[in-house]
């Protein structure tokens, strides 16, 4: 558990809880620097318009990419914790 006192929780679940309260923050940051800056790069050439759509797009993307990695690496934690529990050890062995 995270908020275990005595300084033994575990560093890679403390990684994990960063990594999931962090998205609060990654999803709207990804979006809105899309949309703007795709806005600035379209007007740089002349169509602002497109730019927004094209960098919200970006910004959508790039969001949910970073939502895949985010799983991606609490299944590998869920797994490796399954194995280890079907083994016999405790969860923190």
């Amino acid at each position: 558990m995270i908020f275990r006192r005595g300084g033994d929780a575990d560093p890679g679940e403390r990684a994990l809880w960063g990594d999931l309260m962090s998205m609060g923050l990654t999803f709207p940051l990804c979006i809105t620097l899309g949309f703007f800056l795709g806005r600035w790069i379209g007007g740089r050439f002349g169509h602002p318009a497109a730019g927004q759509w094209v960098g919200l797009v970006w910004g959508i993307v790039t969001a949910f990419w970073e939502l895949y990695k985010v799983n991606r690496r609490m299944g590998k934690r869920d797994a490796e914790e399954l194995k280890r529990l079907k083994d016999g050890k405790g969860p923190h062995e």
